[in-house]
């Protein structure tokens, strides 16, 4: 299925074909079934179109239904059906999905629902940002509604020329979102005029440099980074510096305690509005 992503093939007929079905059912959820309401839309429009060249951008948001990729990307004003903007690739369901490990780290992702404060975040999305050969400009933005909204999964998995989007396939014959409706139960048809509400922060840019020398000098007397707590991770290299697993933990946990400060803001701007 390698020719599936690639541009050239049949003059690229199919993958517009594709991009264009899931944008559209993006849009017609979100514009047309739903009413959303984005507020800092053209902070994110701006960063997608007009960034400085070689700049990576990564979004953080809350997870609240099984589709909010791409169904988050539907607002009116931001393109979701040109696929000269992104790529799509495919992902194997007999690796994806039967191998424990990968199994075991896609359940890692949790649907929360419930009306609370933003979770500790895990640690990967700060492992992107250490590891990039270029810092990214991160984008923290939280919504909600895609709870109330009731749709049949889809299958796709994009991963944009511009920053990563990402649908989850969960299950393939089974109805998602809400996961109470009615008697504990989902609703048997797609729910609609429901009110999806998206809040956009400011752009995040971190020091990795700097943070590097703090994360090595703070966690030589913090025990909860100390070896004792070891898993054994390899030490990483980067701009001339070793980082330990203490190092690594100490980093990883600052920039994941940054970015969910203020995904909690933004959480808590979204219902006193």
């Amino acid at each position: 299925m390698e020719w599936a992503g690639r541009e050239k093939h049949m003059r690229g007929i199919p993958r517009k074909m594709v991009f264009l079905a899931v944008g559209a059912f993006a849009k017609a959820v979100a514009t047309l079934l739903n009413t959303t309401s984005v507020h800092n839309a053209d902070t994110l429009i701006r960063l997608v179109r007009s960034r400085p060249p070689g700049i990576p951008l990564l979004s953080v948001s809350n997870h609240m239904s099984t589709l909010d990729d791409p169904l988050l990307w539907g607002f009116k004003g931001f393109s979701s059906l040109d696929a000269n903007l992104a790529r799509w690739v495919l992902s194997a369901e007999d690796i994806c999905f039967k191998n424990y490990a990968l199994t075991y780290f896609f359940r890692l992702g949790k649907v929360s629902q419930e009306d609370a404060p933003i979770r500790r975040l895990k640690w990967g999305t700060a492992s992107l940002i250490v590891r990039a050969h270029v810092t990214p400009i991160v984008l923290p933005m939280v919504h909600s509604g895609f709870e109330e909204v009731r749709y049949l999964p889809s299958v796709a998995l994009f991963v944009s020329s511009e920053w990563i989007l990402f649908v989850e396939l969960v299950e393939l014959i089974a109805w998602v979102m809400p996961e109470k409706f009615f008697l504990d139960r989902r609703p048997p048809f797609p729910l609609c005029n429901k009110k999806i509400k998206i809040m956009i922060g400011q752009p995040l840019e971190f020091d990795i440099p700097k943070m590097r020398q703090l994360a090595i000098s703070n966690s030589l007397g913090d025990h909860l980074f100390s070896s004792t707590t070891s898993k054994g991770w390899p030490v990483i290299s980067s701009h001339g510096l070793d980082l330990d697993e203490a190092a690594q933990r100490c980093l990883y946990s600052t920039i994941s305690q940054q970015i969910q400060t203020v995904m909690e803001e933004l959480r808590s701007s979204a219902k006193s509005s």
